[in-house]
């Protein structure tokens, strides 16, 4: 696997829009799933723009713009995502750990 600059512009749109729209996802869902009522309705919101707007993303820097290699880009956005998702997990759990136990 080759390095990549994280401050290229396209690369740092891609990773900041792909998180935007997981997380909008998976927030959207979950207040979807769990909310009543506004908030069940403010959750589908949350779930459908998302959606637009990690398709919006693959569809306007899609495979048909040429000048980059997006399939790399996006699979190596996918991991620093993943990183920076279990590293924020992982400290959160700490976190939590250290609240419960004083």
């Amino acid at each position: 696997m080759s390095a990549f600059s994280a401050f290229d512009w396209l690369t740092f749109l891609t990773i900041l829009l792909l998180t935007f729209s997981l997380f909008l996802v998976i927030t959207g869902a979950f207040t979807a799933y769990f909310g009543s009522g506004k908030s069940r309705k403010i959750g589908v919101g949350l779930l459908v723009g998302g959606l637009v707007v990690g398709v919006f993303w693959a569809w306007y820097a899609g495979p048909y713009n040429a000048g980059t290699n997006l399939v790399g880009t996006i699979a190596q956005s996918i991991g620093v995502i993943l990183a920076a998702v279990i590293g924020a997990a992982a400290a959160i759990g700490l976190f939590l750990l250290a609240i419960m136990k004083s």
